[in-house]
């Protein structure tokens, strides 16, 4: 998500370092005591605005949500509804995803969220999808054994990239949705982004899916 820079943006982040934590190294391996408590941990590697991330903390508080993202002014409007609802269980952290090894423990993560990539259209460009193997491999390295990825999409050929290469990854697809929005069971949980109502306000089919690593 591209959004407009931010005046204070930074210094906004900064006063804010009960929320946003600035050296997020310093906790690998010890987010349990960030949060102050042993609750399991989900990421959202892109978490934009934040609408999900504070969403499903506020659905769910016996679990512990890290959203991230690298552009600041993104980032700083997810803080805006994070400060508003005021909720414990939710952190932010300022880093790119594909150096997520170097603030999480082999292990340490419960659950991984990718929400409405960027798809990255262009063929050279592969390698900076979400779902590319290399990200796949940092994911299984963070997660506990069997942990799951998340997937949501209104890009089509992103879905089926995904779904090829989790499957040759190795992974178990677990659900499969092709139009998430007409499940009225799911309908009942669903947190949505800020894309996902934009888009599925026009008629825009969701895609959706639940993957799963294998026993190592």
């Amino acid at each position: 998500m591209r959004v407009r820079n931010r005046k204070g943006a930074p210094e906004y982040l900064k006063a804010n370092e009960h929320i946003v934590v600035e050296n997020p190294a310093d906790f690998k391996g010890r987010w349990a005591e960030r949060f102050g408590n042993n609750a399991p941990v989900h990421i959202e590697v892109g978490s934009g605005k934040g609408a999900f991330i504070v969403g499903m903390a506020a659905l769910n508080p016996h679990i512990n949500y890290i959203a991230i993202d690298l552009q600041i002014s993104v980032l700083s409007h997810a803080l805006d509804k994070a400060i508003e609802a005021n909720l414990p269980n939710v952190q932010m952290i300022l880093v790119d995803g594909a150096s997520l090894t170097e603030y999480f423990a082999d292990g340490e993560i419960d659950q991984v969220y990718l929400n409405f990539s960027d798809p990255w259209p262009k063929t050279r460009h592969e390698k900076r999808r979400l779902t590319y193997q290399s990200f796949l491999k940092t994911y299984e390295k963070i997660l506990k054994p069997e942990g799951q990825i998340h997937f949501k999409t209104d890009n089509r050929g992103l879905f089926e990239y995904s779904l090829a290469s989790m499957s040759q990854y190795g992974m178990i697809l677990k659900q499969v949705w092709l139009d998430l929005h007409t499940d009225e069971e799911f309908a009942k949980v669903n947190v949505m982004t800020e894309y996902e109502e934009k888009f599925s306000g026009k008629g825009q089919a969701i895609y959706r899916l639940e993957a799963q690593y294998p026993k190592r």
